[in-house]
């Protein structure tokens, strides 16, 4: 297994009092220049063209233009005039004759071309957002007032209204994890937007304070012998506490890491070790519980530690693991929500902190303040008003134990399980009629399923081929307790 970076967890959504898109009152992007139904003109040009855009780089590849962009945004869309940001975005450019797929991980975003799955489904173009603030798209000053879901919305709402001229065909919002979130709080905040959504492993933290399922699913995901050894794992972990934790001293004075945001070391060795068992099942399969000791009272240290860095991963918890991520674990302590988990086979003595608040992740000069709202918000609307959504999940995913779920107004929506998988579940890893209705319906939201997947949906399949590069296939690693 590769090398840690744990889960992202909640999302607490800040719904911020809005309830329906025709409330932002941001300045709306204009027209490029009246030659947004130009063909002739190049798409560089086009896209320069927009007010508040800017390149940053392009990128060659076969058969695309790839452009890494600022877009220009306000800090307050409640108040454009109070101050604007840059916020990073790429264009994965194919042709303005094909629908696009706006993509965001809810995280960075990565400047390397890449293709999601419905990107390769419908053969398009694809647009992908860095998330507000993180870092190079943070206002300088921060408020951190202004990190919640309903602004990152409105981001998005702006970047489609701005590149809507030059991509005049459908667009379809998807995500994975984080990202899958904000996908559908974008659907949520601006339903007249997008044509469709594909959100994947989405957690969906409606009560912050009721997180039981994550108890049921930890009781009975995959074998009794896999569990058996990761939690026994876990356990000795915390027997050699004081053993390992200086061990754990002199990896962290070599590498130059401190704790002040957590508070201590022996805080961040606890942490570390409570991710271990979450942070095999989000990433690892059935397959890699081979790699874990059997016998865990009788191996090494040194095991013990491989084991516990190799998935959970010890710089995390440090100050310099935890920077990148403060937005995340600010979002998370403010809207998101963040899973508890109990855990049985170990004693209560051995466990002093237990999973810890994201407050503890998140330096204490940053005000937060939790707003429980939020989240309930957007399930309540997902139950009754989602239109062209579709929520994948992994069977063997601890993020997928509070998944999104549809009620009675929801409308050629779906929810779906890949048996087996992890965090890194998708439409290819569906049971077959699954995948080819899950397939059938992106192609239609796109506005390119053809006369005879219209008739027969069985047959749907991606219309571009697979290309190793671009089409990213792995689950997104992170590091940490986040989805």
């Amino acid at each position: 297994m590769r090398k840690a970076l744990r889960w992202l967890l909640a999302l607490t959504v800040l719904i911020g009092t809005v309830s329906t898109a025709g409330t932002a009152t941001a300045a709306q992007p204009e027209a490029v220049n009246g030659t947004a139904s130009s063909t002739d003109t190049d798409i560089k040009d086009r896209l320069l063209a927009i007010p508040g855009m800017s390149l940053i780089q392009e990128r060659p590849y076969t058969g695309y233009r790839f452009f890494v962009l600022n877009y220009t945004q306000p800090v307050d869309h409640r108040n454009p005039s109070k101050g604007t940001f840059e916020q990073r975005i790429t264009v994965l450019h194919k042709d303005v004759d094909r629908p696009t797929v706006f993509y965001t991980g809810g995280y960075n975003v990565s400047t390397t071309p890449s293709r999601r799955e419905p990107t390769q489904i419908v053969d398009g173009n694809q647009v992908s957002m860095e998330y507000r603030f993180f870092t190079p798209s943070r206002p300088a000053p921060a408020d951190w007032s202004k990190l919640d879901i309903w602004q990152a919305a409105s981001d998005q709402h702006r970047i489609f209204q701005a590149l809507k001229p030059v991509y005049s065909h459908n667009w379809i919002a998807t995500g994975g994890s984080k990202g899958g979130m904000t996908a559908t709080y974008y659907k949520r905040f601006y339903p007249g937007d997008m044509d469709g959504v594909v959100a994947y492993v989405a957690p969906n933290d409606v009560v912050d304070k009721e997180d039981s399922a994550y108890d049921r699913f930890f009781a009975t995901v995959s074998t009794k012998d896999c569990r058996d050894r990761l939690n026994g794992v876990q356990r000795e972990a915390l027997v050699r506490r004081e053993t390992l934790k200086n061990k754990y001293a002199q990896y962290a004075a070599d590498n130059g890491y401190t704790f002040t945001t957590v508070g201590s070391l022996d805080r961040a060795y606890e942490a570390v070790v409570l991710d271990y068992v979450w942070g095999f099942w989000q990433y690892g399969r059935l397959t890699d519980c081979a790699t874990i000791p059997g016998d865990a009272k009788n191996a090494t240290d040194q095991q013990i530690w491989d084991s516990v860095d190799d998935i959970a991963g010890f710089s995390f918890y440090t100050d310099q693991g935890l920077e990148p991520y403060t937005a995340y674990y600010y979002q998370a302590g403010t809207q998101l929500g963040a899973p508890t988990v109990h855990f049985p086979h170990i004693e209560k003595k051995l466990i002093r902190y237990g999973y810890q608040p994201p407050r503890n992740y998140v330096p204490r000069s940053i005000p937060m303040k939790f707003q429980p709202s939020a989240m309930r918000d957007v399930d309540n609307w997902v139950r009754r008003h989602a239109h062209q959504m579709l929520f994948v999940y992994g069977e063997n995913d601890p993020w997928g134990a509070e998944p999104f779920r549809l009620g009675h107004g929801a409308r050629d929506s779906y929810v779906l399980t890949a048996p087996g998988m992890n965090h890194g579940a998708n439409v290819a890893g569906l049971v077959p009629e699954e995948k080819a209705l899950a397939t059938a319906r992106i192609l239609e939201w796109a506005g390119v399923a053809t006369s005879t997947v219209q008739a027969n949906p069985s047959v749907a399949k991606p219309l571009a081929r697979y290309d190793a590069k671009l089409d990213v296939r792995d689950v997104e690693r992170e590091p940490a307790l986040r989805p």
